[in-house]
């Protein structure tokens, strides 16, 4: 919420910032300012200063600056509303009053949140009872102790069996909680095309999701049956979560996170428990898709280099270089990102379990800074032989330098890549195996040789981002006509799934984490992923039927009606398989690419806005040209 400023002002006047300040810091006061050691950086001479008149502080070694609410919100990694409630009680101060309206909202979500708290208990109790005895077991395989598991709150929903796809939903009624504030949370599946309502979650390890105040918001649930379609399932989106804006164990790690000088991005909720049972407590976790800007946000207010832990497989690099092309535009002084590799075939908690926190820890000490996973990003993409590949890669290496918005670190990452590029043609030490620049892996530099397999014919694009093969009909198509922007690929993407649904036994992960912009889409994959991961296999017919029966179809029915995708011949249903998959990956890829294309145009705006220069008006616009150039035939080739 939005704060009168008069009422933000008496705030500050209450409260003398040297006070907040002197309880983290041992301040000297020097004729009307104090000084200390900044509690931002490690230093023996003090550069740290307090001004109660002018009521900020100011650290000359890191650059921080601000007031008693903003020292609150990084030192105790604390949201803005949370800061503010906290030094208004301590001054004595009511909160302002909220509209109706908002006040409305605010009551339904505290009915939510109870319903959300119910449904926590619950999971709990049935994990220690006869039901969750194959979930204590599997528990115990992977060495999670009573202990941890009371703290993460972890539970189990019971299994398939009539009576026990029932059984949430029997106890919330028991509760006085109606069918539809179960359906609002997420917790149940009902609507007109069935029969009878049955628990979201069934036969799986629970694991509760909460929001920065540490309130249950949300659940995942790990299947326990080998042969389930969806190995993990999120909650949907409802009022009170939204996947993209939300880190898992981000309440409980923010203290250990500040303490520890860094907070550490893994894959998965059993990668973050078992880290914490090793003693590393300042774990988050991404529910299920790829870093947003929203998440990364959260990341940078725990800490100004968060580390992302990867697997050490091919899969891991992919999503360390995602991270990569997403985090550049965002990038800015003081605020970066680490990358942390595993031993192939290891997660965090196996690792923990196997070989102790010792040798996790070392895997973390040794995560490489974001420049260096730049260039290898760039260097594995081919091989530089000769001049022609070479002019390429410097091409390629300029063009990852305009990506960053900043123009202070986009200038030192230019003459850091520049210097790289120099002492790799001519100037520098050849690598293992006769190749120069990159990491190299068996003499070979990840990415060199060429083409990978997939089902005989897959290659890689730009950063190692998938590029199927092309066939003729797809040349022909409205993907490379380029009608239809950002939508047009979100409303082919949805078109081929809902023709072909068989293509998310394979690419759930890929639909679920790509950005759909265009509300109505966004819901109509939702419910789709939704359906997708409680029935397998998913078939066309049914699928139509079950989103007539969510008032959906008539969305569906306007992507089928128009004419945009007419040339789309892998949309539709005829469509051969194998045809299907190249035309619905090429999509994927394409639209990607441009989400990234349009946040460089966004950072190139706020620069260009704060600093009218011919240089940031020239990058503002061969970004915006290379992106109505992405509308057309680029990379299908």
């Amino acid at each position: 919420m939005s704060f009168p400023k008069s009422f933000l002002d008496e705030l500050k006047g209450r409260i003398r910032v040297s006070e907040v300040v002197g309880r983290k810091v041992k301040l000297t006061r020097r004729g009307r300012e104090f000084v200390g050691l900044s509690p931002f950086s490690n230093e023996k001479s003090p550069s740290f200063t307090v001004n109660d008149d002018k009521q900020f502080y100011h650290c000359f070694s890191s650059g921080e600056h601000g007031d008693i609410i903003s020292f609150v919100e990084k030192t105790e990694n604390l949201s803005f509303l949370e800061a503010v409630e906290r030094l208004a009680a301590e001054a004595g101060m009511e909160m302002p009053k909220r509209d109706a309206h908002e006040a409305q909202r605010e009551k339904e979500a505290a009915t939510l949140i109870d319903v959300m708290e119910m449904a926590a208990q619950f999971f709990r109790q049935k994990l220690q009872e006869g039901a969750g005895a194959e979930a204590r077991a599997y528990l115990e395989r992977r060495g999670m102790k009573g202990k941890t598991l009371e703290e993460f709150g972890v539970g189990y929903a019971p299994g398939d069996d009539r009576a026990e796809r029932v059984a949430l939903m029997r106890y919330l009624k028991s509760r006085d909680v109606t069918l539809e504030q179960m359906a609002e949370a997420g917790l149940v599946i009902h609507g007109p095309d069935i029969a009878e309502p049955y628990d979201r979650f069934r036969n799986r390890v629970i694991f509760p999701i909460a929001d920065a105040r540490g309130r249950v918001i949300a659940f995942g649930g790990r299947a326990l049956a080998a042969d389930a379609k969806a190995k993990y399932l999120n909650s949907p989106d409802t009022p009170l979560f939204h996947k993209g804006r939300v880190l898992y164990n981000l309440h409980r790690a923010r203290k250990a996170a500040h303490d520890a000088g860094t907070v550490v991005a893994v894959e998965g909720y059993m990668d973050v428990v078992g880290l914490a049972q090793g003693g590393i407590d300042h774990a988050v976790a991404p529910l299920g898709t790829a870093l947003t800007e929203d998440q990364i946000a959260l990341l940078w207010r725990m800490a100004p280099e968060p580390i992302l832990c990867f697997d050490g497989d091919k899969a891991g690099l992919r999503a360390a270089y995602r991270a990569v092309e997403r985090v550049l535009p965002l990038l800015k002084p003081g605020h970066s990102l680490r990358f942390a590799l595993l031993p192939e075939g290891k997660d965090p908690d196996d690792l923990v379990r196997e070989e102790g926190s010792a040798a996790m820890r070392a895997v973390l000490d040794a995560a490489r800074p974001l420049a260096e996973m730049v260039w290898e990003k760039e260097v594995a993409a081919g091989t530089w032989d000769t001049p022609e590949r070479r002019a390429a890669l410097e091409t390629r290496i300029e063009a990852v330098i305009g990506m960053i918005g900043d123009p202070k670190v986009r200038g030192h990452y230019a003459e850091d890549l520049r210097g790289r590029i120099s002492r790799m043609f001519g100037r520098g030490e050849r690598r293992a195996g006769g190749q120069q620049g990159g990491f190299v892996r068996n003499n070979r530099p990840f990415g060199s040789g060429g083409n990978r397999p997939w089902r005989g014919r897959q290659s890689f694009g730009q950063g190692g981002s998938f590029v199927p093969p092309v066939t003729p009909e797809l040349r022909r198509s409205a993907i490379a006509s380029g009608t239809g922007g950002g939508q047009g690929r979100e409303g082919l993407l949805l078109l081929t799934v809902l023709n072909h649904p068989e293509l998310l036994e394979n690419y759930a992960e890929e639909f679920s984490s790509v950005e759909i912009r265009t509300p109505a889409l966004d819901r109509l994959r939702n419910e789709i992923i939704d359906i997708a991961a409680l029935h397998a296999p998913l078939e066309r017919e049914a699928l139509k039927n079950h989103l007539l029966s969510r008032d959906l179809a008539d969305i569906a029915r306007r992507l089928e009606a128009g004419t945009a995708f007419v040339g789309d011949r892998h949309a539709w249903p005829d469509a051969p398989p194998d045809e299907a998959e190249a035309g619905f990956l090429h999509t994927l890829a394409r639209h990607r690419r441009a989400i990234g294309l349009e946040a460089e145009l966004k950072a190139a705006e706020r620069v260009l806005a704060e600093e009218m220069t011919e240089e940031n008006y020239a990058r503002f616009r061969a970004i915006q040209e290379q992106l109505e150039r992405s509308e057309l035939v680029d990379g299908l080739g």
